[in-house]
């Protein structure tokens, strides 16, 4: 009450402060919100010498030192971000006893100057924060954490530890537990369950769209979106600033003064969003973050666990919407191809994992908890993910689920999922043949099932707990009790069909080609293409020259009133807009104040006013006459990719002269043939126009005809 303001502990707080108090080991295993920080805080004060605080996070050290010194508490950090000054005034003040905390990052603790600093100092205990960094199986390994121990014992190894973290799976608290030497720690381990969290996990289409809708219509609450690239953090910091969102970025790439303000100036509530790399952990002890938003999907459920907790700390609403699509898991892979082979391995392991939670129809909140091995009863459901607000199909799985159990057991236990399922698809591959797993009686049984159901129902079967995963075998599946069980006396059950979430997302982006399917004002609509085909008339060109049907839907579902707003419709671009914009705008104009239309300003996402880098060297090559191969070589692009950006510029309103290419590459008489097939044709379909012109043209030649033929006739 004194320091904290608390009249009364939270959950196990008091047991583990005792414990500490006690001077014994300490492995504390709470989630994030719960008060991990109060458990080491406390005994800090209470006892006589300094308690070491081993963090990895700059940003967390500085949020709770500036609490503690708020509170009264003499406390300190000692981190790269000070100057030597800094440093030295915080080092004497431990040799002097005044601090009861001082908080290092584990590669300060590594140096040697730092041990011999340690030997100097009476320390009461050492606390290890965000301890799951140990565990090459923890979503956050570092290498760092895993000498603590043998530099401790270099100090003194009568030190008590306490290790804490919020997000361990068991193989990963056996990890932490072996490696700190506290095998025999009270262990204190409350419920990863945040009730007040809603999970969420949408379909990646349009997804810059939905987040600025879904921020303009919550303006007074604070939010977090994580991205996985520094590049994407700048770049939505800047399109949710243009949208008149409040919004910074926090990132490892800026300086750590640039950091430190933002920061501040989230916890005072200047801005009201932060947009934030998944791989550079913010530590933000913020109560009130009502969203966290998941722009990319996390390396692993640990991450997204620990990222989502920092929404809702007070017990209040918590929104966290995660935006999946299955090539973010496919870029991830791909960046893990230089690291050592069992890093990767155990990186994949945690990547998949991380799939099967966004691919599942089941209650995330039961899957989630099961991952941290926490049983969840589904009777106490309340509906707080999207799963179980909007229930996925199920079907009578009775026979898969024995198909899967007898093969696990066929196989012994001994092998992972992967495995499991190619025998059961009938794999041919070598090891099957080498062990003879060819000749098993569910060799071949489940045909019927492509290998993504398989594991869905798998994952399925692990969370229901009738396969048990392998502790110390990563990977293996073993059949359970519950498991044996169903094999000797089987009854029905039902399973959630897999959802394709690749599937869905080419349904939806080949049916809604604007922005956000939803339904547009017809009538709007037949005046603006009435008004195109007089101006396709007037210009002597096709009217989808003017406008495509995409762009038209677009301008009776947004309704842009002004150049700005037409700018930011479906393809239209500057160029097009000051060319074609002022009749359209007119009509629109007209048709909202006649119908007394409210126009919703969260519909019109405005993008940023300059062009990407690539854009504008793509620009400046083809004004000097460079070969579109050789740009995109110069950028390390693919030629597909340079002559898709070529046709965005081109197809947004700006003339790009790229004559000199398309004479160098497709034959006269062909060009001639394509520009009169686009000229009669009523859409600029290359598909359409390949059938039509017959097998003597090749889709790159009509491809850049057509490019040359919007240019030239459009723009």
């Amino acid at each position: 009450k004194k320091y904290f303001g608390y009249n009364s502990f939270r959950g196990k707080q008091e047991e583990i402060i005792r414990n500490i108090l006690a001077y014994k080991d300490t492995f504390v295993i709470m989630p994030t919100g719960a008060g991990k920080s109060l458990c080491y805080q406390l005994p800090a004060i209470l006892v006589q010498g300094t308690a070491l605080v081993i963090s990895p996070l700059i940003a967390l050290m500085k949020n709770q030192v500036d609490q503690l010194q708020a509170l009264g508490i003499e406390a300190g950090f000692l981190n790269s971000s000070m100057t030597r000054h800094e440093y030295e005034e915080v080092k004497n003040k431990t040799l002097a006893g005044i601090l009861k905390l001082l908080y290092v990052a584990p590669e300060t603790l590594a140096r040697e100057d730092f041990i011999e600093f340690l030997r100097l100092i009476r320390l009461s205990f050492v606390a290890v924060d965000e301890a799951h960094c140990i565990s090459e199986w923890g979503h956050d390994f570092r290498p760092e954490y895993r000498k603590i121990r043998p530099i401790l014992n270099q100090v003194s190894e009568k030190v008590p530890i306490i290790a804490l973290t919020a997000t361990a799976t068991p193989k990963v608290q056996q990890d932490i537990q072996k490696n700190l030497q506290i095998e025999n720690s009270c262990v204190f381990k409350t419920s990863f369950n945040r009730s007040n969290l809603y999970y969420e996990v949408r379909h990646k289409i349009n997804p810059i769209h939905d987040i600025v809708k879904y921020i303009k219509q919550n303006p007074n609450k604070s939010g977090i979106v994580y991205c996985l690239s520094r590049k994407k953090v700048e770049e939505l910091a800047e399109i949710f600033n243009v949208n008149d969102i409040k919004a910074v970025p926090y990132h490892a790439g800026l300086d750590s003064e640039t950091r430190s303000q933002h920061q501040d100036m989230f916890l005072n509530e200047e801005i009201q969003v932060v947009v934030a790399t998944i791989a550079f952990g913010m530590g933000i002890d913020k109560p009130d973050v009502r969203f966290v938003i998941h722009y990319d999907v996390p390396k692993s459920i640990e991450s997204y666990y620990q990222e989502t907790g920092r929404a809702g700390r007070d017990g209040l609403e918590g929104h966290c919407i995660l935006y999946y699509s299955f090539n973010d898991i496919v870029k991830l892979e791909k960046f893990m191809k230089d690291k050592p082979l069992s890093e990767r391995e155990a990186a994949r392991h945690l990547l998949y994992e991380m799939a099967a939670f966004c691919e599942s129809g089941i209650c995330r909140r039961k899957h989630l908890l099961h991952y941290f091995g926490e049983h969840y009863d589904e009777s106490h459901c309340t509906n707080m993910c999207d799963n179980c607000r909007h229930p996925k199909e199920k079907f009578e799985a009775t026979t898969p689920v024995l198909h899967v159990l007898k093969c696990v057991q066929e196989l012994d236990g001994k092998f992972g999922t992967n495995y499991v399922v190619s025998v059961l698809r009938g794999s041919n591959g070598q090891q099957i043949k080498e062990q003879f797993h060819d000749k098993l009686e569910t060799f071949g049984v489940g045909k019927e099932f492509e290998e993504k159901e398989w594991k869905a129902i798998i994952n399925q079967l692990i969370i229901r707990d009738f396969l048990i995963k392998d502790i110390n075998d990563y990977g293996v599946i073993k059949l359970s009790p519950q498991g044996k069980a169903f094999l000797a006396k089987p009854y029905s059950i039902e399973l959630v069909r897999y959802q394709n979430f690749e599937k869905i997302e080419k349904e939806q982006l080949s049916s809604s080609p604007a922005e956000e399917a939803r339904p547009y004002d017809v009538v709007l609509y037949e005046k603006l293409r009435k008004k195109r085909n007089e101006v396709a008339q007037a210009h002597k060109l096709p009217p989808y020259i003017i406008f495509q049907e995409a762009s038209l839907e677009d301008m009776a579902t947004k309704y842009p009133i002004t150049l700005e707003e037409f700018e930011n419709i479906v393809g239209v671009g500057a160029g097009k807009a000051r060319k074609f914009a002022a009749p359209f705008i007119e009509i629109i104009k007209q048709h909202v104040e006649e119908n007394e239309i409210e126009r919703s300003v969260n519909c019109i996402v405005k993008t940023r006013g300059k062009s990407s880098p690539d854009k504008l060297f793509i620009i400046q090559q083809i004004d000097r006459k460079t070969p579109l191969d050789e740009i995109a070589q110069l950028r390390g692009l693919s030629y597909e990719d340079v002559l898709e950006k070529v046709e965005q510029i081109i197809f947004s309103g700006a003339k790009l002269n790229i004559a000199y290419y398309v004479n160098q590459v497709v034959d006269i008489d062909k060009q001639k043939k394509i520009y009169e097939y686009f000229c009669e044709a009523e859409t600029d379909s290359i598909d359409l126009a390949l059938e039509v012109l017959g097998s003597d043209f090749t889709r790159e030649e009509v491809q850049l005809t057509r490019a040359l033929f919007y240019s030239e006739k459009a723009n």
